[in-house]
């Protein structure tokens, strides 16, 4: 199993990472598809690729066709909207919060799986690519949905897991070079 693989290539310094990521993923109470559709979007947008190769397999061999697609979606559309919305907020100058985006974002409109997934993989990207807006936004339409608190924690749990975990293991990379 590949998450076994990736577990054993986290450093003892950083056990508890190896504890959470078995755990999130391991024991996740998410349905199969919103669990592999979360692990891959963030493994995604974790931009490690030792994290990417060693969960994408098993995201794949766990999700339909059109979940893969969606997520990997999720993880591109999100990498876009997470820069565009954060810089918008971020800058002091309240007019840019009134101009058109103009940016096409169809895929969600249409992303080809339950829009609750789609958005819960949305959620999850914004929390590691730290778009406040874009978590506010996904969380209040998985809110209105009648997604509870518990499940989106969980899809943050995931992301917190999955970043930390890639970002161990590119510095602990870089500092083997």
């Amino acid at each position: 199993m590949a998450l076994d693989e990736l577990k054993a290539a986290v450093p003892d310094f950083a056990k508890d990472l190896k504890l959470n990521l078995g755990s999130v993923i391991g024991n996740s109470d998410l349905p199969q598809q919103q669990l592999w559709g979360t692990v891959l979007a963030c493994a995604i947008a974790s931009r490690s690729p030792k994290v990417l190769r060693e969960l994408e397999p098993e995201a794949k061999a766990n999700l339909s066709a059109q979940a893969y697609t969606a997520a990997k979606s999720a993880a591109a559309i999100m990498a876009m909207n997470n820069v565009f919305y954060r810089t918008r907020h971020l800058l002091s100058d309240p007019e840019y919060g009134t101009l058109r985006a103009g940016l096409r974002m169809n895929v969600i409109g249409k992303p080809g799986v339950e829009k609750v997934d789609f958005e819960l993989w949305s959620l999850a990207v914004s929390a590691i690519n730290g778009c406040g807006q874009c978590l506010d936004s996904h969380e209040q339409v998985l809110r209105k949905a009648g997604v509870d608190r518990e499940t989106i924690q969980e899809a943050v749990k995931i992301a917190s897991v999955i970043q930390a975990v890639g970002v161990t293991l590119e510095a602990e990379a870089v500092l083997a070079e």
